[in-house]
C-alpha cells in the first residue's frame, strides 16, 4: 500500500503542471485514484452521506504525506506491567522449582537413608551360596552343590508356609533361607509316570519334577545334616541348624487323578521314610521326624484312612469344616480354607468383628484338635491391608502363616512396611 500511495502521489503531483495528453503515462489504478479526488461530491446527497478516501496507516491525504503517530502513554504503561509481571512470574516459578528440587532431594535422601537402616541383612551361610548359584535341573537330576557345614548357619525357623513355592526364582531353597518350615508343590501324574511339578498342565516342564525339585534336594540335606557334627546317634536332625527338632512340611496339591498319583507318590516317599526321615502315624501316635509329607487338592481322603499302622501322608483338613469328627490328628496335619470362603470379602480394606470372631473361631477349634491352621488367597495389595493381615492371624495364634512374598514376611518388622508411601517390603 505504501509503495502505490508514493507512486500515485508523485504523478499527481505532477499532473497539475503537465499537459493533459501526459496523464497517459498513469497506471489504472492512478486513473482512478485520480479521478476520486477530482469528482465533486453531488450537492443532493443526503448529509449523513459522506464518501471517505482510501486510509493507509500513517497517511494523511489531505496533507499528501505520512506522519509517524507516538504511541499513546497508556500504551507503553500497560506494556511496562506486562513486562513486571513477567519478571515477577518467572522468579516465582523459579524459587518454586528450587525449593521442589530441594524437597525431593531431601525426600530421595531421608527414605534412602531409612531403606538402608531398615533393609535386612543377608546371612553368608550355606543356603545364600545355594541362591546366588542354583541352575534349574536337568535330565542328569537336580542342581547339585558342595556341602558346607554352615548350610542353614543363622536361619531362625519361622511359621510360615511358602505358598506356589515352585514359582520362584530358586524353588526350595529360597523357601528354607527365608526359614519358612513349609513349602508347596502341585504335582500331575505324566504318561511317562513320572510326578511333574506345575501350576497347569500347560506350563509344565520336563525336567521339573517332584523329585528333582523337592524329594532329592531334600534327601540330600538330610542326609548330609546327619553326618555332620551337628547329628547325633539317637536322634536325626532336621534342616534348620537353630532348631534341628523343626519338621519341614511339604505340602503336595494333587492337580488331577488322585487315585493314580497315590501309589506313584508312595513309591516315591518311600526312600526317606526307610531313612526314618518322615512324620508318621503308627496306629497309637504319630511320631515326627525331619520332614512332614501333607496332601491336599485331589488327595483321597479314603487312601490315608486305609493305613492305620504306618501313615506317611497326613490330609489337609478343611478349616471351615473343622467340627466334623471325622478329622483328627492321627490322619491330618493342616486344616486350612480360603479367606474369603471363610469370612467373605474384606469390606473398605477393613476386618470386621464378626469377621474376627469367624477366624478366632476356626483358629481355636483346629488347635483344640492338634491340627495347624492355614489361611490361602489372603490379600497381597495393598501392603498396608496385607500387613493387617498377617498382624491380625498371628495376633489371633494362627498355625502357619501362608505367604507368597518372602523376604516381607520373615526379614521385614512389619511396622516398617510402608514409610512415608512407600511399600518397603513389597513383592520382590
Amino acid at each position: 500500500m505504501e509503495d502505490v500511495s508514493d507512486s500515485a502521489l508523485e504523478k499527481l503531483r505532477g499532473l497539475e503542471s503537465s499537459e493533459p495528453e501526459s496523464s497517459e503515462s498513469l497506471l489504472p489504478g492512478d486513473i482512478a485514484l485520480l479521478s476520486e479526488r477530482s469528482t465533486p461530491i453531488p450537492a443532493d446527497l443526503p448529509k449523513w452521506y459522506h464518501r471517505s478516501r482510501p486510509r493507509f496507516w500513517g497517511f494523511d491525504s489531505k496533507k499528501d504525506d505520512f506522519e509517524i503517530r507516538p504511541p499513546a502513554r497508556s500504551s507503553l504503561a500497560k506494556k511496562r506491567r506486562r513486562r513486571r509481571r513477567l519478571r515477577i512470574c518467572l522468579i516465582i516459578a523459579v524459587v518454586l522449582l528450587f525449593l521442589g528440587s530441594a524437597a525431593g532431594v531431601t525426600y530421595v535422601s531421608l527414605v534412602g537413608a531409612l531403606i538402608r537402616r531398615l533393609s535386612p541383612a543377608r546371612p553368608h551361610n550355606g543356603l545364600q551360596h545355594v541362591l546366588e548359584n542354583w541352575k534349574e535341573p536337568t535330565a542328569a537330576g537336580p542342581y547339585r552343590f558342595d556341602w558346607r557345614d554352615d548350610f542353614s548357619r543363622d536361619v531362625v525357623p519361622k511359621n510360615c508356609h511358602s505358598h506356589n513355592d515352585y514359582w520362584r526364582d530358586v524353588p526350595l531353597y529360597q523357601a528354607l533361607a527365608a526359614g519358612c518350615v513349609g513349602v508347596e508343590a502341585d504335582i500331575w501324574l505324566m504318561q511317562d509316570g513320572e510326578l511333574r511339578v506345575s501350576h497347569t498342565w500347560r506350563s509344565i516342564r520336563t525336567e521339573r519334577t517332584l523329585r528333582n525339585l523337592y524329594l532329592d534336594p531334600l534327601a540330600n540335606i538330610l542326609t548330609n545334616r546327619n553326618v555332620s557334627v551337628a547329628s547325633t546317634e539317637a536322634k536325626e536332625v532336621g534342616v534348620f541348624e537353630v532348631d534341628p527338632n523343626i519338621s519341614v512340611i511339604l505340602l503336595i496339591d494333587f492337580k488331577d487323578n488322585g487315585e493314580a498319583i497315590w501309589p506313584v507318590l508312595m513309591e516315591q516317599l518311600q526312600p526317606l521314610h526307610e531313612k526314618g526321615w518322615l512324620t508318621y502315624y503308627n496306629g497309637q501316635e504319630v511320631v515326627k521326624g525331619p520332614l512332614t509329607i501333607v496332601g491336599t487338592g485331589e488327595t483321597p481322603f479314603e487312601r490315608i484312612q486305609q493305613n492305620n499302622t504306618d501313615r506317611i501322608i497326613f490330609y489337609d483338613a478343611p478349616l471351615d469344616d473343622i467340627s466334623n469328627p471325622i478329622y483328627t490328628s492321627a490322619n491330618s496335619y493342616y486344616a486350612s480354607v480360603k479367606m474369603r470362603k471363610a469370612i467373605s470379602t474384606l469390606w473398605l480394606n477393613r476386618i470386621s468383628r464378626a469377621q474376627q470372631e469367624t477366624l478366632q473361631r476356626q483358629i481355636n477349634a483346629a488347635a483344640a484338635k492338634g491340627l495347624v491352621s492355614r489361611y490361602w488367597g489372603t490379600p497381597s495389595w495393598p501392603i498396608s491391608l496385607r500387613t493387617k493381615i498377617w498382624f491380625t492371624l498371628s495376633e489371633m495364634g494362627v498355625g502357619i502363616l501362608n505367604v507368597d512374598e518372602l523376604d516381607g514376611a520373615t526379614r521385614w518388622d512389619w511396622n516398617w512396611c510402608v514409610v512415608a508411601g512407600l511399600s518397603l517390603c513389597g513383592n520382590r
